[in-house]
């Protein structure tokens, strides 16, 4: 007798595809086929989108929602109730990444990376709360 298997984590956004445009470039991943964006300029009406690792697992989903109240972490006020923690070898590649992720969106919420175990908590473009730590 087996158990369920996590297929991927979902997000909601209230612009799908610009979500999953930034963790496609922030994470290295592609689309599930029939996914990918529009080759025309065409209205993009995408309400659903998964993307897959480079051996073709299921990643991340992402589903369109009309409102989306962001995080207010580390206030009180909206928890974050799920957040994502994505590891990387070195101090110098947790800088790099968090470079990257600002460039692609992301915003600050938190520097730890003075402690023992170093990490930055980001915002993606939604404001849902995100970790890169050295692990």
């Amino acid at each position: 007798m087996g158990y369920p298997q996590l297929m991927h984590t979902a997000l909601d956004a209230t612009d799908c595809r610009a979500l999953a445009e930034f963790y496609r470039q922030l994470l290295g991943l592609g689309y599930r086929p029939g996914d990918e964006p529009p080759d025309d300029d065409g209205p993009d009406d995408a309400d659903w989108l998964v993307l897959l690792d480079p051996e073709g697992r299921r990643v991340l989903a992402f589903q369109q929602v009309a409102e989306l109240t962001p995080s207010t972490w580390p206030d009180a006020d909206v928890p974050m109730q799920l957040h994502l923690d994505l590891r990387v070898d070195d101090v110098a590649e947790l800088d790099r990444h968090r470079r990257r992720a600002e460039e692609l969106g992301a915003r600050v919420l938190l520097d730890r990376t003075d402690s023992e175990e170093p990490l930055w908590v980001l915002a993606d473009p939604a404001g849902h709360p995100f970790c890169l730590l050295v692990g």
